[in-house]
């Protein structure tokens, strides 16, 4: 099977990419300590540390396959409870007040979908939003994806964290114990991850073509 070659964009630790075979994965973090978490879990991808969506518009035309998954708080349901009658009212654990959408996730669908290669497939993920989305998405889940390609989703449980000491460092293999940093920071790179099995899915719906057999490993 050819090698695809892949731009990882908002890389994070990994979920999406976790079960990619038959890959050359270039992943872009803007974080130095996420990066390196993300490069020891996958130390035969080329890992930057930069600025993903500058990245994207200087090299969107080197690569077989792009998944994009810019920032998803500002758009994201849980973003209502900032709401209360007008008032700006600031969040108790994150100390953050109401803003403004972060339309860099349009600015990158619409990119994409006007100059990106005919070779190219393309993804762009991001929560679903609590607004009515501007450019219709394909939906699963907790999930909204632009792409262009078909994408057909599978009706699953998403599977839940493995507890380490009764402390949430733990999803589909992906350890965060020996980590030093805060256990809410471990826990929110977690819950961001994007499920290793709905990755490889999209991965083979963009090529129309499995990458496995269906011995899939089954992360607990």
């Amino acid at each position: 099977m050819a090698i695809i070659k892949v731009l990882n964009l908002y890389a994070g630790i990994g979920g999406n990419r976790k079960l990619w075979k038959n890959v050359d994965v270039t992943a872009v973090e803007n974080n130095t300590e996420i990066a390196k978490i993300y490069q020891d879990f996958f130390p035969e991808d080329k890992v930057i540390v930069a600025d993903a969506h500058q990245y994207l518009l200087e090299h969107y035309k080197d690569f077989d396959f792009i998944w994009s998954s810019p920032p998803c708080p500002s758009h994201s349901r849980f973003r209502m409870l900032w709401k209360s009658e007008g008032k700006d009212i600031k969040n108790k654990i994150s100390g953050e007040s109401v803003k403004f959408p972060d339309m860099k996730l349009y600015e990158e669908i619409i990119f994409l979908t006007h100059f990106s290669p005919k070779k190219t497939k393309w993804v762009v993920e991001n929560v679903i939003s609590y607004y009515k989305p501007l450019i219709k998405p394909f939906e699963n889940e907790s999930h909204f994806f632009w792409s262009n390609f078909h994408i057909n989703f599978r009706k699953r449980k998403t599977r839940g964290i493995r507890r380490n000491d009764d402390k949430n460092v733990k999803k589909w293999n992906f350890d965060l114990t020996p980590y030093e940093m805060p256990l809410r920071q471990k826990q929110k790179l977690l819950n961001n991850l994007i499920e290793p099995e709905l990755g490889l899915h999209i991965l083979e719906m963009a090529f129309k073509k499995p990458q496995t057999t269906l011995n899939i490993p089954k992360w607990q």
